[in-house]
């Protein structure tokens, strides 16, 4: 691109490096199907006649439109889960999966360093009772993520998180608060939970002071 640039007597805009990423993570096991499709096994054609063959209808269909149209290789299905797999390392950022996409749930997102990313793999907009039905790995909304981000880089629109790659520090702060595992973890290990902290303790204290309840039953036995 900057060749071309200079050769046109023009500038390239500096951008940084980008990669398509799949914002699903409704698998066989987490979204059990509740019907059976019968037609063209294609994404496009079947989202115009339904929602899909599971209860969530903004998940993947799982037909492989993005891995027809992309050229680099770098999008195949998993046959375990029927959900598209990206390889980082061949993905250009072409953008050709985005538009193939008739659900929109692949986005370019930014591309870290060793193939790291944190995102939210889910783009329903149901409510979480709603959403818990249809796919066991979905986004319920309940704003946890949100609050322990400490950049600010999640946000809570219409019952779905959203992780802004650009604000993210992978801190991974979120991972741990995410009660249904939306938030996807890729390239790192998550950080140790935090033990719960135990209950007071009844006992005398260090001062040798005894529980006010202890006071009170020896005032009783006195008197």
């Amino acid at each position: 691109m900057k060749t071309v640039a200079a050769y046109l007597g023009k500038a390239a805009p500096e951008k940084e490096p980008q990669v398509a990423t799949v914002r699903c993570g409704g698998s066989c096991e987490k979204r059990p199907r509740i019907n059976a499709y019968d037609g063209v096994t294609s994404c496009a054609v079947a989202a115009s006649l339904y929602g899909g063959e599971t209860g969530c209808t903004y998940g993947c269909l799982g037909y492989g439109d993005c891995v027809t149209v992309c050229n680099f290789d770098a999008i195949a299905i998993n046959p375990e889960t029927r959900l598209p797999e990206v390889d980082f390392d061949k993905c250009t950022a072409c953008g050709a999966c985005v538009k193939a996409c008739p659900k929109s749930i692949i986005e370019l997102r930014k591309k870290w360093p060793k193939q790291r990313a944190v995102y939210v793999a889910c783009m329903s907009k149901d409510k979480g009772a709603v959403v818990m039905k249809a796919c066991k790995a979905g986004c319920i909304g309940c704003g946890k993520c949100e609050k322990v981000c400490p950049f600010g880089a999640i946000t809570i629109q219409n019952n779905l998180a959203f992780i802004d790659s650009w604000k993210c520090k992978l801190c991974r702060k979120c991972v741990n608060e995410c009660p249904t595992g939306a938030i996807r973890l890729v390239g790192m290990e998550p950080l140790p939970k935090e033990p719960k902290a135990a209950p007071a303790s009844k006992q005398t204290s260090a001062a040798g002071e005894k529980p006010a309840s202890e006071e009170k039953k020896t005032e009783k036995t006195e008197s």
